[in-house]
């Protein structure tokens, strides 16, 4: 580990620079929860953004916040849904290896969390998408966000949706999306309550009291050097590492080179910061994975792999096609679609919305798969099963919903997916449910707390879009309060 994150000691320190109670880095979607709570509770509380304004990765993003349980957005939609069988759900989606108390906990405060939000200003429309998609094309506010209607998790729990989206209008997928919608209100209510903040501020490494407790951070701020008091608490909430391209060899190699839906300030410092002072990593290895590909598309035709059979059920959640893909196909797929469902899926799109146009065209199936240079027979009797069974309403291997089997005709296009995914990390500081960062030794670091990518969440190695923004506001929450009674 390089010297530049070792923690400073308290005695070294000749000057602070600015004091608080409580310090947060960071004001994406974690550092905007945590400072309106700590603000809440009394606290003195400042901000450090590295950038020169509010609003981090989550300000970028699609907006989706992942909640259940019985909201009043899925009670509007007539949705009915509960704790238990969220729970059951995400105990699965979230993989391997998933905290299940932390995924109870998250649960259980799930409805309240949805009324926190709305109480903090963020806007929600009680209307249901129910196209596949990576998101909402207009500005509906409920959406499946995590496959829970897909096989296998409809026979694990009841589907219900639980991508909650703030209401955004003039929405562009990608460019002005609804995660503005979320963070302009949060720090609107944290600024209200009295929280300050400062810009262009970089946190370098964490300021230690002689017993151990960390009581400050150093940081950067237009090349010089600014020392930060926190009388109370520091709370880290800057990111993840999918842009520290050391970082993501070391723990996860194979999205290496392809970071994807992130911000490059996602460099890890806060992790490496915490780390030498002794902290605990969680799920480092665990990452989302995108497949740069149209639901519309993947939904309305089948996806094969090099050796022309169908792996994934096309209707599942994107990122889950993403991972399976990446992970276990050698990051090889062809997308095989029939002339009718391109215009099909091209017509259910927003003007705006261009899909990916077929790699080869022919008229037969044989001749298809030569272009591709599959084996012979391969893809030929991948299709003719497929239509089987899609001709009776059903597929039983892979069990996609009867509403998307049409059997598969002629021109039959492929498009080329092969190297088409992208990724960003999910693991990071091991921490309490009540946001605190943990040592190696199993004890809290006094006066430390975390939240966000930068600490390990919900998700192993699952996923559901509003993961990251659900739970970063979840325990950003936490961290706050922590922070301001610690």
């Amino acid at each position: 580990m390089t010297t530049d994150v070792i923690p400073l000691a308290e005695s070294e320190v000749v000057r602070w620079d600015h004091q608080a109670d409580v310090v947060v880095a960071g004001y994406g979607v974690a550092g905007a929860s945590a400072a309106v709570e700590a603000a809440r509770a009394g606290a003195d509380v400042l901000v450090l953004e590295r950038t020169g304004s509010w609003g981090g990765a989550a300000s970028m993003a699609g907006g989706f916040i992942y909640l259940g349980g019985g909201t009043a957005l899925q009670k509007a939609c007539g949705f009915p849904d509960s704790v238990d069988n969220m729970a059951a759900f995400l105990d699965v989606a979230m993989g391997p290896g998933a905290d299940k108390q932390r995924i109870a906990d998250y649960c259980e405060g799930s409805v309240a969390h949805f009324e926190w939000l709305v109480g903090c200003g963020v806007p929600f429309k009680a209307d249901f998408f129910g196209e596949p998609g990576w998101e909402p094309m207009g500005d509906q506010g409920l959406m499946y966000s995590g496959g829970e209607n897909s096989f296998p998790f409809n026979t694990i729990a009841d589907p219900a949706p639980r991508g909650h989206v703030p209401e955004m209008s003039d929405k562009k997928q990608g460019e002005a999306s609804a995660g503005f919608m979320l963070m302009k209100p949060l720090v609107e209510t944290a600024t209200a309550a009295g929280a300050r903040a400062l810009y262009d501020v970089r946190v370098q490494r964490l300021v230690v009291s002689a017993d151990g407790r960390v009581v400050g951070v150093v940081a950067r701020q237009f090349g010089n050097e600014v020392t930060v008091r926190a009388r109370r608490g520091v709370v880290l909430a800057t990111g993840s590492f999918a842009y520290n391209e050391a970082m993501v060899a070391r723990y996860a190699p194979r999205i290496a080179g392809r970071p994807a839906a992130s911000i490059e300030q996602h460099d890890g410092r806060a992790i490496r910061m915490a780390q030498a002072l002794g902290a605990d990593l969680a799920h480092m290895d665990a990452t989302e994975v995108a497949i740069f590909a149209d639901p519309q598309q993947m939904v309305r035709g089948i996806l094969v792999n090099g050796r022309g059979q169908r792996y994934v059920a096309e209707d599942t959640y994107p990122g889950r096609i993403g991972q399976v893909t990446l992970y276990h196909q050698d990051n090889t797929a062809y997308l095989i679609i029939d002339g009718d469902a391109q215009d099909e899926a091209m017509a259910s799109l927003s003007p705006q919305l261009m899909l990916r146009p077929p790699t080869w065209v022919a008229d037969t199936v044989a001749d298809l798969e030569a272009d591709i240079g599959l084996p012979s027979g391969s893809l030929q009797t991948t299709v003719a099963l497929y239509n089987a069974g899609a001709a009776r309403g059903e597929d039983p291997l892979l069990h996609k919903k009867a509403q998307w089997l049409k059997p598969i005709g002629s021109p039959v296009g492929a498009i080329d997916l092969r190297e088409s995914t992208g990724g960003f990390t999910l693991g990071g500081l091991a921490t309490t449910l009540n946001a605190e960062v943990l040592h190696v030794s199993g004890d809290p670091i006094p006066g430390l707390f975390a939240a966000g990518r930068c600490s390990a969440g919900l998700a192993a190695w699952g996923y559901a879009s509003g993961i990251s923004l659900g739970d970063g506001s979840f325990y950003g929450r936490r961290a706050g309060r922590s922070a301001a009674r610690t």
